[in-house]
């Protein structure tokens, strides 16, 4: 994802200490997300066939075939996984004709892991969940004609149709990809955000309560208002917009190395933890 570069934030972010404890509160938060991503694709759309079901400690998602919500996350938190478990999640997936993903925690019981080679799966990809204290937050002032806003829920088509744009770069945003990320949008404790430089909106992010835990996804600029300050001025509203909400943590997720790791990291997010999408394709046989 392309976005503006954040400035440092001017005080020193405490490090967050990592426990099993709070990795298990942000990996359900992230799961959370995607049972109200999928509770909506049913009530909107019920020829998505989308599905939840509670599996190990975490959840089972199902929001139609190759959908970025279709996985599993946060299994093994809660302590060992029995090969039933094991054997109801493949049967989920396998049942729809759909791969098994599985977003695992490093800290996830390693009767996980076990399950994963003996099984033959392999892994897909690598993200990092970030976090930093919501009460930190010295951003300053936007610059001047830069506006952040609430979006309206009548706002919301126009809100992913920019989002949507900003991160496909200069191409046409698929309707796949507009989809999903309505169904967020419209998620239980979820708020939109739209930028607005001399009033025509360039931008725009989302904020997720679960908790006290605010997740910080989907921020992007279109490509002709970058480094313009609009993703530091989304970042510092949204953190205080937590704050305000009685969240005392962010948190969000990126790939290694990618420009929002790069970008989180100078806002004073920390890399909690590396984790890994374990998959195994279906097959007819």
């Amino acid at each position: 994802m392309a976005a503006d570069r954040p400035e440092r934030r001017n005080e020193v972010t405490a490090q967050i200490e990592l426990t099993g404890e709070l990795a298990g509160e942000l990996e359900l938060a992230e799961a959370t997300a995607a049972v109200q991503c999928a509770e909506s694709a049913q009530s909107t759309d019920p020829a998505s066939h989308a599905a939840v079901e509670p599996i190990g400690g975490g959840y089972a998602v199902y929001c139609g075939p190759g959908n970025p919500v279709t996985q599993s996350v946060g299994l093994g938190l809660r302590g060992p996984i029995t090969e039933q478990e094991f054997d109801r999640l493949e049967s989920f997936y396998f049942s729809r004709r759909e791969a098994v993903r599985v977003e695992t925690c490093p800290m996830a019981d390693s009767t996980l892991m076990n399950f994963y080679k003996e099984r033959g799966y392999h892994v897909s990809e690598f993200s990092n969940v970030m976090a930093t204290p919501t009460n930190l937050d010295t951003f300053g002032s936007p610059s001047p004609g830069l506006e952040i806003r609430l979006a309206g829920r009548e706002e919301l088509d126009l809100w992913v149709l920019v989002v949507g744009q900003g991160f496909a770069e200069n191409q046409p945003v698929s309707q796949e990809i507009l989809s999903v990320m309505k169904m967020f949008a419209m998620g239980k404790g979820t708020e939109c955000y739209l930028a607005s430089i001399d009033g025509r909106i360039v931008g725009g992010a989302t904020l997720a309560r679960r908790g006290r835990v605010a997740g910080l996804f989907g921020a992007s600029t279109l490509p002709e208002f970058r480094k313009k300050g609009v993703q530091t001025a989304l970042l510092g509203y949204r953190l205080q917009r937590a704050s305000e909400l009685g969240c005392t943590l962010a948190m969000s997720i990126a790939l290694p190395g990618s420009v929002s790791q790069r970008n989180m990291s100078r806002a004073g997010f920390q890399t909690l933890y590396t984790r890994a999408k374990f998959e195994r394709p279906y097959t007819d046989a």
